[in-house]
Order: C-alpha cells, then structure tokens, then sequence
C-alpha cells in the first residue's frame, strides 16, 4: 500500500499527458484523497485588489489514462512579508476545472499563495509560460499593482476571435496540426464560449459599460453564421451604442453558391457586410468625450491585413480634426513589426508594412490616440510601436479556445488598467481546459502571455472623459 499517493513516476507521466487533455474524456467518479494531482495552474487576473487563479486536477482511469476528475478547490493566502496562509476561498463543489477569484486585497502589496484540491498543491503546466522563475506560479507569489489616480469613468471589454460557426478548433492547413472538437451532445464551443463572455460583462464584479469586437466574428461568414452572432450580440445590447465590432479576416467577402444569396461584392457575396457594414469603411463611434474608430485591416482573399486609400484618408480626416481626443483604435490585424516577427505565421500575417508605417506616423500627429487594440493572433501580446509614440498595441488572446476570455480596459482620470479575464461558466472553463491541447499541447506558450502583457497599468491624462 502506497502511503503517500502516486508515485514519482506517476506524477511525471499524468503531468506530461496534460497536454493531452483535450483528448480524454471527463471522469465519472470523484477523486479520493491521494489519488489526485493538480496541475494547469494559472495566476490569470491581477488587479489592485483582485486575483484569479485557474487549475485542473487529474486521476488515471482503470486503464492508467489521466482524466479530469471532480475535487474540491481551495485557495491559501497571506502577505509575502508575513509568517504563514490563511484559507480565503473554498469551494466545496467537485469541479475538475477550478476557478477562484480572491478580493479585497491592498493595492501595492505582494502576497503568498498556494492553491489546493483535496490538500494537494497545484502546480504549473510543464510549459515555459508558467514555469519561469519570476511567474506567480512558480514562484507561488504576485504583487496587485497601484491603480491610476482619480475616478473610474468607464469599463471597455476587448475581445476579438469569436468564430461562430467553427467546428474544429486548432487548425491551420490541410487538417493540420490535429484540431480538437466540442464533445459529442454539448453545444458547439464558439457558442459556450461567446455567452459565457456576454453573461460575464454584465455581472456586478465586471461591469463593462462597453463591447468592442476586433474581427473574426464567423467562421466563414455564411448567412446562417452572421445571422446566429449578430442575434447573440442583440441579446446583450445595441449595435453601435453598447457594442462595437470590425471585420476580420474570416469575415471577408466569400466565393461560392453557399453565399450567392448575400450582397454582391466584385465578384465575392459580402454576407458580413449586410449585417455590420460594408468593407474597407472606417466605424465612426462616439461613448461620451471617448472616440472609438474601427478599422476594416481585411484583404478579399487572403489572411493578411491591408487598409484601402479612401479608409486611410477617412481616418486622417476623422483624427486631425480632433487630434487631441481620446481616441481608442482597433481593427482584426496587429500593426507592429514586433507582432510580424513574433506571430507563428510571420510578417505577412500582420498589417503590411507601407499601411503600418503610415498608421503610426498617423499617431504621432493625433496625440489623443492611447490605445489600438488587435486580434488575429489568439494571443495577448504587447508589441512596441515602429517609432516613439504614445500609444499601446495590445492584442487580445481569442475569445473561442484557450485561454478563452476578454480583456477589461478601465480607464481612470490618470490612467488605465488592463486586466485578462477568462470566461468562468462550467462549460467555457471545461472547453478552455480541453482546447489548450491545441498545436500539440503547445498552446499556452503562444497564446497564454506573460503577467505584464495580461495584466498592466499605465499613466495617461484620461481627465477629459465623462463618466456617463
């Protein structure tokens, strides 16, 4: 009889099948005690006075395969400068796929923590992203930042890469690498995971006064898919007031008799266009003293992001004639050189080069732009600017796998936060949890981020926006 639980070799191996999560089917009985090993662990959401932490536990089936198995959850917590843990979560309800947020910390303080199930400590993933020295996961420490000064005015929720209508998540070409599906009788992800995204903005604990959308809304854009997100979207509120949305490359105009009953574009059916706005036309939109200007980055028939002369030449209209506004940017396609030469798919994924540099030079004359905000990527990733601007380029990890969520820009009278959620009902954290398997396991160490990218605060005079 093994007194102390799974053996070393045991542990080993049921961690480095995580990666094979996705593939394994739920477990059907409950963890007993020393059966159980806690893994995944993820310190998402730091805010001045929050923290979010995420794990999985596993067992091995009668056949020695690890599957997620239902635990309990606990968190321990205590100043980094003080003696010991005290418990601040516990939730007695077996769940395989944890999720605990932690409030009322003090901004500027570091803190200890340890994550448990069944008295077991949960551990990172065996992936560079969480396994660094300096991670709160594998130092089992984090710091809650010091918020700007002056008032709240206003909460913006960024998402981006919804694919509705998507039935296998992780491909890239040809079937390749393997992707994963949804479960036979559950509902299809992109759906799980856009309402989990809508039921979260509206709670008290997040609420997002505004949605904005940076592309990819659909799959391929087929009637039927641009019918059933723009339905979803009109449940939570109104197009153009509450919420905000670009086209993205998956959204672009489509050949075929599948589309031949949309609007004719050249010799494309723009079945997007009919219900968000035509293509290559600059959104004008205006949320108190707040500008919001959304970019079509979409080629007709390509991945790459290209912006038309007469867009271009709109957006330089629309920012000189207020150049000092506060001014929040987005389109599907990152701008930056960094972002070419980091994505997995290179320079030719991202805006090109010539639209890029005279984007940025844009920027330097229209100082009110703080911010542009990207998806395309499924990554949350800063980027630096090509020169020295003011101006943040943030992309936004995708809403429809792992990690699964939306970012929550908070904009104060002396700066802004930015803080990476993800989304929390039972169904988007057991979808997360399976679809991290993506690219052969490797998943997180593209799209996860670090805790800066996910997490950050910066300084800004925002004093001229109303709170209303």
């Amino acid at each position: 009889m093994n007194c102390c639980g799974p053996n070393r070799r045991t542990v080993l191996g049921a961690l480095a099948a995580a990666t094979l999560l996705p593939l394994a089917r739920p477990g059907v009985v409950r963890a007993q005690p020393g059966s159980v090993i806690a893994t995944d662990l993820e310190v998402v959401t730091i805010t001045a006075e929050s923290a979010i932490f995420t794990w999985t536990t596993l067992g091995l089936n009668a056949n020695g395969d690890p599957v997620p198995v239902e635990t309990d959850a606990e968190v321990w917590l205590g100043p980094a400068d003080g003696t010991g843990l005290r418990q601040v979560f516990a939730d007695p309800e077996p769940t395989a796929y944890h999720y605990a947020e932690i409030t009322g910390l003090e901004p500027g303080r570091r803190y200890r923590f340890e994550a448990r199930s069944l008295g077991v400590t949960a551990a990172p993933a065996l992936n560079v992203a969480t396994r660094l020295p300096n991670t709160p996961e594998a130092s089992g420490e984090f710091g809650t930042p010091i918020p700007p000064p002056g008032r709240l005015l206003r909460t913006i929720a960024l998402c981006n890469d919804v694919h509705y209508g998507e039935e296998i998540s992780g491909l890239i070409a040809a079937g390749l690498p393997p992707g994963v599906r949804q479960d036979p009788g559950l509902a299809p992800y992109p759906e799980v995971m856009l309402a989990a995204i809508l039921d979260d903005l509206h709670r008290p604990d997040r609420a997002a006064d505004h949605l904005v959308i940076a592309g990819d809304l659909t799959a391929e854009a087929t009637a039927e898919q641009v019918r059933g997100v723009d339905r979803a979207l009109a449940k939570w509120g109104v197009a153009g007031q509450d919420w905000f949305a670009c086209r993205g490359n998956h959204d672009r105009p489509h050949l075929g008799g599948d589309y031949a009953g949309c609007a004719p574009y050249a010799d494309h059916f723009d079945c997007w266009g009919e219900s968000f706005g035509p293509r290559q036309r600059l959104g004008e939109y205006e949320v108190g003293e707040l500008r919001l200007l959304a970019l079509d980055t979409t080629e007709l028939d390509g991945s790459g992001g290209s912006i038309d002369r007469p867009q271009l030449d709109r957006l330089r209209e629309v920012l000189l004639a207020d150049p000092d506004r506060p001014t929040l940017v987005f389109s599907h396609h990152p701008v930056t050189a960094e972002s070419g030469w980091t994505n997995i798919a290179g320079p030719g994924f991202v805006l090109n080069s010539a639209n890029s540099a005279e984007l940025q030079s844009l920027y330097r004359s229209a100082p009110g732009v703080f911010l542009h905000h990207s998806g395309h990527t499924h990554r949350n990733r800063r980027t630096r600017p090509d020169f020295p601007i003011p101006v943040e380029f943030l992309e936004v990890a995708a809403a429809k796998e792992y990690p699964g969520g939306y970012s929550l820009l908070r904009l104060y009278e002396g700066g802004y936060t930015v803080n990476f959620y993800k989304t929390r009902t039972a169904g988007a954290r057991r979808w997360s949890a399976r679809s991290r398997g993506e690219y052969f396991g490797l998943l997180p160490e593209y799209t996860l981020g670090s805790t800066a990218d996910r997490n950050h605060t910066v300084p800004r005079d925002l004093s001229g926006l109303d709170s209303v």
